[in-house]
């Protein structure tokens, strides 16, 4: 046989066999509409207990604005019962919750966990600062995907690497979601310092027209806050407990050591008054005749 019967023989078995097809148009449309498919369905619930500053309301309204598949509740009241979240979760579709726990109506607490199975991550928030408060500069699309950053020192610890995945689920905007534009235009960052972490949320600007990269600047939007860590739960809101913060100062007992000090001082000015006052009345030398004479 002839070399072009060779080749139409060998093509012929290669069709057979299933070899490379070229795609037909239809077939790369949906592989298109395959890459836009809403798959990570990442739905964050955000409420909060009786009790809470107007500043911690603003708080929590920012993150709504900056979580465009966050979802919101009313207050909750029952906060001896806190595993009842995860059924309000279940009744809003929401596989992730931020619950905000005020304290004294001055301390705020931050839980953030993967209803109903767990696992759940308790804060203390500290330094707050709304984006109302700041006034900074910069700005981003309301609805937009950010970029996460986060510090080297997150992968050094288990805990740190658990706190690690559970803010990528929580706080990351996933793709295809029907409320999250496709523009990434600010970055979250997370940062660990003294043991606590610190969030600041950046624009992503290019100033330089002639600069390569596409981004060389970054402005801070807003807001600002500290989450020191109090301890890692293997439930959602509850059940065994997985690390405990060995560093964690309760403010209560902040504010105690404080006042003791404040009492302290007291203390020593009434005994300098009490060690004058016995000075002055052993050293009397009593009144000088000469004092009425003019």
């Amino acid at each position: 046989p002839s070399e072009k019967s060779r080749e139409k023989r060998g093509n012929k078995a290669k069709k057979q066999g299933g070899g490379n097809k070229r795609q037909s148009k239809a077939a790369v449309q949906q592989d298109r509409r395959d890459l836009r498919k809403y798959v990570n369905k990442q739905r964050t619930l955000i409420l909060a207990s009786r009790g809470i500053t107007h500043r911690d309301r603003h708080f929590m309204g920012d993150l709504l604005d900056l979580l465009p598949h966050s979802k919101k509740d009313v207050k909750f009241d029952a906060k001896a019962k806190l595993f009842l979240v995860n059924e309000v979760a279940e009744m809003k579709n929401c596989n992730n919750c931020i619950f905000f726990e005020a304290r004294k109506g001055k301390d705020l607490y931050m839980w953030m966990s993967k209803t109903p199975e767990g696992p759940s991550v308790k804060f203390l928030v500290e330094n707050l600062h709304t984006m109302s408060e700041l006034k900074l500069t910069g700005n981003c699309l309301k609805g937009s995907r950010p970029i996460l950053y986060f510090d080297k020192m997150f992968d050094e610890e288990p805990y740190y690497r658990v706190m690690k995945e559970m803010l990528t689920q929580i706080l990351g905007s996933p793709k295809g979601h029907p409320k999250v534009k496709p523009f990434v235009d600010h970055q979250f960052s997370f940062f660990i310092q003294d043991g606590r972490i610190w969030f600041r949320n950046y624009q992503l600007i290019k100033a330089d027209p002639k600069s390569k990269q596409p981004v060389d600047t970054l402005v801070e939007i807003g807001p600002r806050f500290c989450l020191n860590p109090v301890r890692v739960l293997a439930g959602s809101f509850g059940g065994k407990c997985l690390w405990s913060n060995p560093s964690f100062v309760t403010p209560n007992r902040v504010r105690a050591d404080l006042k003791r000090g404040k009492q302290d001082t007291v203390r020593r000015q009434r005994k300098q008054m009490k060690k004058r006052k016995k000075h002055t009345e052993m050293n009397f030398v009593g009144e000088d005749e000469l004092d009425t004479v003019f």
